[in-house]
């Protein structure tokens, strides 16, 4: 667990493989997020996606310090989950292979979380 007196220092030894691979989903998710954010940035759409890079790296950087990690599964999941409807519903049926890797990586991000959260149970 985090404590006061450790800061937001990264706390590694507690990482596991599967927490290396979430974090790693999880930042190529915000990156692809942060990339159409910036090509998309004069219409809302691009907030959303800047918005969503936001939570991506968030998320992995709340992990990386072991700020309430078992909070950050929980919220994580409907909050990727939500990323894959809103392309669903923005995108149907002009889906893009980079749109198909995205979504890939998150649904594998969504296991991880839950196999995280039920672990630390």
């Amino acid at each position: 667990m985090a404590t006061a007196d450790r800061g937001l220092s990264i706390q590694t030894g507690s990482l596991t493989g599967l927490h290396w691979l979430g974090v790693a989903l999880a930042l190529i998710s915000g990156i692809i997020h942060l990339v159409l954010g910036v090509n998309f940035i004069a219409e809302p759409l691009g907030w959303a996606f800047l918005l969503a890079a936001i939570g991506f790296f968030a998320g992995a950087g709340a992990v990386l310090v072991d700020y309430k990690r078992r909070l950050m599964y929980l919220l994580g999941i409907p909050f990727t989950a939500g990323q894959i409807v809103a392309w669903y519903v923005l995108n149907a049926p002009d889906f893009s292979p980079p749109g198909y890797a995205d979504k890939a990586v998150q649904i594998v991000l969504i296991v991880v979380l839950i196999v995280l959260y039920r672990r630390e149970a």
